[in-house]
């Protein structure tokens, strides 16, 4: 378990990379300092209070009890078979992934002191109750029998619904969507989604708290849900581009893990191809219509994640051979539908309520002329590059003035 927690943990540096890669190189450092800044941020309030709201003894059906602020009362406490210290460690490198995954929505445009504070109250008040629905035994839909074993409604549909719910509040970026921005780095993304590939493997098999059969299948599927996943991508933009791309593959290969998460330990192998190969389907063709959301989700995160973690929720349903809770296969599908419902109603709503307060304290985005220049000097008097290499990943102009 202290492994599995050092692999989720370096799924968020991973995660920088892979977003760093996709970004301009102007706003390279500003994009990858939120998932960084996510470490630091949610690291902090994990201690100090989420961990209790999610996990604390003697909760009721939508949070937990207070006993556990600051992480008092967990010395020598043994949560299932592991140390409980052991446990909220593991379970805190999951809510600071979830934060990081939101930020891609609102790259070269959100400013960084806002996303913090956003940040920050989202853990508290959107992610640790959600935690606490689905996984804490007190929780309502835990007791209604949801199944999600490592995430797909908690973090993926959480950060998904947020990230367009923050795209659609920040507005779109300067110019889009007639100026194309191109990834500048496409090595850093293919280097991103290997680091998140390979933390992954801690993220779902270490959800089993033990090392183990459960362990066991979860590994399988993670590795075989997302190799589906990528071919299933390639094919689809070989035939209509001509070309499979390196972002393509990377892409394909996040999607897949991302459907996987909350089956990984419910559904066998073979059902792991259907579910990496049905999440990606989704997920491309949501990339395929997203301009008819009209929202400038920057780097696909609801398409992506949302999309792919509620793909991944329903066919857990569908395709689970053990689920421990003994429903009929129509029960057990109403309570995943229940269960995504519930998640995106919840991310949605919170998230819209939460950046509406921090616009009251503070402007949302940075000013334009700092959104065409780059936010990387203005915002951390730093740059990625030298000054004769900040020209890489500039806006591409298809048009109009």
């Amino acid at each position: 378990m202290l492994v599995s927690a050092a692999l989720v943990l370096l799924m968020t540096p991973g995660l920088a990379f892979f977003y760093g890669g996709l970004t301009r190189a102007q706003s390279v450092l500003n994009t990858m300092m939120m998932s960084v800044v996510s470490i630091g941020l949610v690291g902090v309030l994990w201690m100090l209070a989420g961990y209790t709201i999610a996990f604390g003894p003697n909760g009721n059906a939508l949070v937990g009890g207070f006993s556990n602020l600051g992480l008092e009362g967990l010395q020598g406490q043994l949560t299932g078979t592991i140390p409980s210290y052991v446990f909220a460690a593991f379970q805190a490198m999951f809510a600071i992934i979830a934060l990081a995954l939101i930020s891609g929505a609102v790259i070269e445009r959100m400013r960084f002191g806002a996303f913090v504070l956003f940040g920050g109250l989202w853990s508290l008040l959107i992610y640790s109750p959600l935690a606490h629905w689905v996984w804490s035994s007190d929780g309502w839909l835990f007791k209604d029998g949801a199944l999600d074993f490592a995430g797909g409604t908690v973090i993926h549909i959480s950060a998904g619904v947020s990230a367009l719910v923050a795209a659609f509040v920040l507005g779109p970026r300067i110019g889009f969507p007639r100026n194309a921005h191109i990834p500048h780095n496409v090595p850093l993304v293919l280097l991103g989604a290997g680091l998140l590939w390979f933390g992954w493997m801690g993220f779902n098999a270490g959800s089993a708290a033990a090392a183990n059969q459960t362990a066991g299948l979860a590994f399988i599927t993670t590795l075989i849900a997302p190799a589906a996943a990528m071919l299933t991508w390639l094919v689809w933009e070989s035939s209509r581009a001509g070309k499979p791309t390196a972002v393509g593959a990377a892409t394909g290969l996040v999607v897949g893990l991302v459907a996987i998460t909350p089956a990984c330990a419910f559904v066998s192998p073979w059902a792991a191809v259907i579910v990496g190969a049905v999440g990606a389907t989704a997920s491309y063709w949501a990339v395929q219509l997203k301009h008819r959301l009209r929202a400038d989700d920057s780097l696909d995160v609801f398409a992506c994640h949302g999309v792919a973690g509620i793909v991944g929720a329903l066919l857990t349903g569908a395709l689970a051979f053990t689920t421990g809770s003994g429903k009929p296969w129509g029960e057990q599908m109403l309570t995943q539908i229940v269960s995504v419902v519930a998640s995106v109603v919840w991310a949605g709503v919170g998230s819209f309520v939460l950046l509406k307060l921090v616009g009251l304290v503070m402007p949302l985005r940075v000013p334009a002329s700092q959104e065409v220049a780059g936010i990387d000097q203005s915002a951390h008097s730093e740059q990625g590059y030298s000054e004769n290499e900040t020209g890489l990943g500039a806006p591409v102009f298809l048009g109009g003035d």
